[in-house]
């Protein structure tokens, strides 16, 4: 079926700046529970007409030499570009692969582009507010970026266990984002880095944390489902998470089941922001977890801040054990997360001897190769699983 539209005033929250270059885009949703969930972009197609603006001098004059001598038609202003191809727009494409060599990185970051420019004269001004930078553009177009990856890539997760230290009976399991370009598995970092790149980050993160949810129906039991996401990637979250909270009703999934995970970059990366889109994920019922947490001032005042329900330890941090240092960081991590009530999942933890270094240091639960590596469901859990409360803290030693 087709893919819930989500707006926002009266942009698309999943496509604001695509909208602008009409590059259309379809989500085809799994026919049936668990099956891999397709996504295609279509790429922006060639066009007659490309409006161009910068307020820095220098770049306009570069661009307008470039575009002439290559036959384009080109009307100028102090700040602004009317660059028109009479012949079909291939030689529009030629310029963007130009432009991708003779200007910085740094000034394709401050030059806007209206690809599809309204009729209207008035409206012009409108649409290069909004329009993407000239950077988004040349990746959009394959120029600076393999988006190919993301135009032709089938998604699906898979998904990690985590596991009691107590019992070792399984009480979550982690969705991760897997891809398939060519019969080659992308992995999710790579996805990712490429959506960033394209500006397609917010279509990216709405297709994880779907993607998650689907995947995970019909199998998940009373477990908990941890679904990463990229608070940065959230225009407003009780529009933008609006078709999580669809999919999750669909599966069948209590509220109470989900567990939204941060990482401490992304937390503060934007506070403010942050904290808006986590009092609305609290207001629907899901919880927070805040991973890849040291021990440093940043993260020891951020856990006051944030106050996660639940804290996942840096598998960097973890895998320094049995050192000295690392004992003492993750000692304070462990004790200031159960003085606020949440519960301390260990990540990394790939050997017997880690699980019960972290045991012994307070960590409630443990995530990592031993217990279980990333993998596609089964139709059905053959084991019964168990929900987890909250612990009580551990006495300090």
């Amino acid at each position: 079926m087709a893919a819930p539209v989500e707006t926002f005033g009266s942009r698309n929250c999943s496509d604001t700046a695509a909208r602008l270059t009409r590059a259309g885009e379809r989500l085809v949703h799994p026919r049936e529970v668990g099956t891999t969930q397709h996504q295609q972009w279509q790429l922006p197609g060639r066009v007659e007409r490309a409006l161009i603006a910068t307020p820095i001098g220098h770049i306009l004059p570069a661009v307008a030499r470039t575009a002439r001598s290559m036959g384009l038609s080109v009307e100028a202003s102090s700040r602004m570009l009317d660059v028109v191809d009479v012949r079909g727009g291939r030689w529009l494409d030629r310029l963007f692969a130009r432009l991708a060599h003779e200007l910085t990185d740094a000034e394709t970051q401050v030059v806007r582009v209206a690809t599809v420019p309204p009729a209207d004269d008035a409206d012009f001004a409108a649409a290069l507010l909004t329009a993407p930078t000239l950077a988004v553009e040349l990746a959009r177009r394959g120029i600076t970026a393999e988006i190919g990856v993301l135009a032709e890539a089938e998604f699906w997760s898979v998904y990690q266990p985590v596991v009691s230290l107590a019992d070792r009976a399984k009480v979550a399991h982690e969705a991760l984002l897997r891809g398939l370009v060519d019969g080659r598995e992308v992995p999710g970092a790579d996805l990712f880095f490429v959506a960033e790149s394209a500006g397609w980050l917010h279509h990216l993160d709405r297709i994880g944390r779907e993607a998650a949810v689907a995947g995970a129906a019909g199998w998940l039991g009373e477990a908990d489902l941890f679904i990463n996401f990229a608070p940065h990637s959230i225009f407003r979250a009780q529009v933008c998470l609006a078709s999580t909270e669809r999919a999750a009703h669909d599966a069948g999934i209590a509220p109470g089941r989900l567990v939204l995970e941060v990482t401490e970059t992304d937390a503060l990366a934007d506070r403010g922001h942050l904290d808006a889109v986590l009092e609305h994920v609290r207001s629907v019922g899901w919880r927070v977890a805040l991973a890849e947490v040291g021990a440093g001032w940043s993260s020891r005042t951020l856990l006051g801040a944030v106050r996660p329900e639940v804290v996942k330890l840096d598998r960097g941090l973890v895998r320094q054990l049995p050192d000295d240092g690392a004992r003492t960081m993750i000692r304070a991590v462990v004790d200031q997360a159960h003085a606020l009530g949440a519960v301390v999942v260990a990540e990394g933890v790939e050997t017997e001897r880690l699980a019960q270094e972290v045991t012994a240091l307070g960590a409630d639960l443990g995530q990592g190769w031993l217990f279980g590596r990333p993998s596609r469901p089964r139709a059905a859990v053959e084991e019964p699983v168990t929900g987890w409360q909250p612990v009580s803290p551990v006495p300090t030693r």
